[in-house]
């Protein structure tokens, strides 16, 4: 099942249950927790879906209870995600204080959500550092959402989750939001300024439209209901393209390309960057000397130095470019396993003996997941690892 099915199965099921569902802790148990294991959090595990926590830092509220939070998210027993739950029939902007208090006295938190089980808040810290923002950056409705919401709820997928990755795309669906207003607003009710460039440019065209004299004020209103109306025609007929684009062409399947994949090198860390603050393991650098030594091996026409990025939730192993990653690796004192960019029908015959799963849905596009018990495995599934980078590399 993929991750779009996974959430819409979730939201039926709160569909169903909502009108049924009376106060915080049923809000909580029946529609909260479905959706955070829907994000690939294990909440049957108290280390890491952490219920009622109290920051490290509390202060008290006046009635003398210290301030926590429902849920504190944790991987790798670092907090990273902090959850305030509201019942079902409240609004959730309401809590904001709430929720800020927790955030804010949690330096590793990066992510705040505020939550009535219908409607995700998810906010961050963009304007200062560890204090959490006013206006949530993204919203996620349940009953209300979009496919490209379900790319950007796949950010914070427990298999996906990179707290630089995440800042890059809150900060883009701020300022894309703003100047979707501004815009917005200046096509509904064209400037002065706006109207006296598009007089200045008309001139300009071939076609016959030169304008005698200066662009004066009243000529500036002469042509407001001109530019409104051309402004209205050159929407419409951008509209019925796109609409006409969109039928005639097939539609991709959807995958999850984050804005550090995008823009960024692992060379492109700073010190503004939360990503790194993250210690990696001696496991971790054990497990890429391995990789460096069996890719060596590789006869393949194409070859890559491979490269390394961690983050919060992986170890990433990649050909240079984020993008161009082949192996995740999962290691915790629990828990050990690394994912790859091939399809399980693939990645069996090389793993038998291993737990093997379908994780496409989280991470978009094909991918697997091979489980482990130590490192020392790695040395058996070398020829899967090969495999791996060889398939990746064939791509570049």
């Amino acid at each position: 099942m993929g991750f779009a099915e996974d959430v819409a199965k979730v939201a039926e099921r709160v569909r169903k249950n909502a009108d049924l569902v009376v106060g915080e802790q049923a809000t909580k148990q029946q529609l909260i927790l479905p959706f955070l294991h829907t994000l690939g959090y294990d909440i049957w595990d108290p280390s890491e879906v952490i219920p009622e926590s109290i920051a490290a830092v509390a202060t008290k509220t006046k009635a003398g209870h210290l301030n926590k939070v429902d849920y504190a998210i944790a991987i790798n027993d670092t907090v990273v995600m902090v959850v305030e739950a509201k019942a079902r029939n409240e609004k959730p902007e309401i809590h904001y204080g709430q929720l800020k208090s927790y955030f804010d006295a949690t330096l590793s938190a990066k992510v705040g959500i505020c939550t009535n089980g219908v409607e995700y808040r998810f906010f961050t810290d963009l304007r200062n550092q560890n204090l959490m923002d006013k206006e949530p950056f993204f919203i996620f409705n349940l009953f209300d959402y979009q496919p490209k919401d379900l790319e950007s709820l796949k950010l914070f997928h427990r298999d996906n989750f990179d707290t630089f990755a995440i800042k890059l795309e809150a900060e883009e669906m701020v300022f894309v939001k703003g100047m979707a207003v501004l815009i917005g607003n200046l096509l509904k009710d064209p400037s002065d300024d706006l109207i006296r460039f598009l007089i200045g440019e008309l001139t300009k065209l071939d076609g016959g439209y030169a304008i005698e004299g200066k662009i004066t004020s009243k000529k500036v209103e002469q042509f407001k209901p001109i530019a409104k109306k051309a402004i209205q025609t050159c929407l419409l007929e951008l509209m019925t393209r796109s609409l006409n684009q969109e039928m005639q062409q097939p539609i991709p399947s959807a995958t999850l390309t984050t804005p550090s994949d995008s823009t960024l090198d692992d060379d492109n860390s700073g010190p503004d960057d939360p990503d790194s603050q993250i210690v990696t393991t001696e496991e971790e650098l054990e497990a890429f000397e391995k990789l460096k030594a069996i890719t060596a091996t590789s006869t393949a026409s194409n070859q890559f130095e491979i490269n390394h990025k961690d983050t919060v939730s992986y170890f990433g192993i990649n050909l240079g470019k984020t993008t161009w990653w082949f192996l995740r690796f999962y290691l915790t004192p629990k828990k050990k396993s690394f994912i790859t960019r091939l399809p399980l029908e693939e990645i069996q015959p090389l793993a038998a003996g291993f737990e093997v799963q379908e994780v496409s849905a989280s991470v978009g596009g094909a991918a697997s997941r091979v489980v482990i018990s130590d490192i020392s495995d790695l040395d058996k599934l070398a020829p899967l690892l090969l495999k791996c980078y060889e398939t990746e590399a064939a791509k570049h």
